[in-house]
């Protein structure tokens, strides 16, 4: 990454929550048949077939007893001082009416991916974008229906989302720091509307910047690197509450809320890799979760879980 960004080579990565099998490929050597993606409008998918049908998901999530289980290690860990933020996240067995590769073509969102029949991923949520200079960021934290009485004010005035959205844009304002200089917030709770194949979803973002030092590209993946694993999917403090997520989620993660992103010879763009649908042998997992802290309500937890699984429509 560092080589080919100092050399102005366009590259697209895809780097998995882990960080142990990340890959790179430049874009003039990427095979369609193998991997397909479109970062908010930069793609190799130029003659998209209609999809034969609408999207249909049918999805069989864990029980709450078991949801619980791992909930309350979480809430014992913030208890105990060890995590005061951890995203925690499920593998829930879904049946589709689509390929995943069809799915990649009727969903709508900002970045969507889909590499060699392994994984699907339709994400509404940047990781960093890079240009002229300036790094940004754009946590998202907080979902509620759309359609719900008073949603917008619902969800700015809920102790827990305002508890947890404040965590993170800290935790991406230290991140940030690490790697450029002159950390600030730009936007601060910002809405994003997003229709999926059952409602409309409001979703809260907020909007983190700081300055590069000249001659960045060629320390491109050292920046990536450095932030990762991304904030809004882990937690706060990141190395204490990793350790914790794999003891209490009981699997890797893999690609999911892995980054993904192009550097297109000048500028970089790219996202958390949620809204994520993998196959494992011959059957299909949605991932999906949320972020828990001292004021979470595992119902609630467990309800925006299963909201979270669903296909963005066109």
């Amino acid at each position: 990454m560092n080589e080919w960004a100092g050399a102005g080579i366009p590259f697209l990565f895809i780097i998995d929550f882990e960080q142990l099998k990340p890959l790179a490929f430049r874009l003039d050597e990427i095979n369609p048949e193998n991997l397909l993606y479109d970062i908010n409008g930069i793609t190799n998918c130029h003659d998209s077939p209609a999809p034969l049908n609408p999207a249909k998901l049918v999805k069989y999530p864990e029980a709450y007893a078991d949801y619980l289980v791992k909930f309350n290690k979480v809430k014992d860990e913030i208890a105990n001082g060890n995590t005061f933020l951890l995203n925690l996240t499920c593998s829930t067995p879904v049946d589709l009416n689509s390929t995943l590769a069809e799915i990649f073509h009727m969903s709508s969102a900002r970045y969507k991916i889909w590499f060699d029949d392994q994984f699907v991923c339709f994400s509404p949520e940047s990781f960093v974008i890079i240009s002229n200079g300036m790094i940004r960021s754009f946590p998202m934290k907080g979902t509620i229906d759309a359609d719900s009485p008073d949603a917008e004010n619902v969800i700015l005035n809920d102790p827990k989302e305002t508890a947890e959205h404040y965590t993170i844009v800290d935790l991406i304002r230290n991140d940030l720091s690490m790697v450029s200089k002159r950390v600030r917030v730009g936007r601060f709770r910002y809405f994003d509307t997003l229709k999926t194949n059952e409602k409309r979803l409001l979703q809260v973002s907020s909007e983190v910047c700081g300055e590069l030092d000249v001659g960045y590209a060629s320390s491109l993946g050292d920046i990536i690197f450095t932030l990762l694993p991304a904030g809004s999917v882990s937690g706060a403090p990141k190395k204490k509450t990793t350790e914790i997520i794999a003891s209490a989620e009981g699997m890797t993660r893999g690609y999911y809320t892995g980054v993904a992103g192009i550097f297109d010879g000048r500028d970089l763009n790219s996202f958390v890799m949620i809204r994520f649908i993998e196959k494992r042998d011959d059957s299909y997992f949605y991932r999906s979760g949320g972020g828990i802290t001292s004021f979470s309500d595992p119902l609630s937890e467990y309800n925006e879980m299963i909201d979270k699984i669903y296909v963005p429509v066109i």
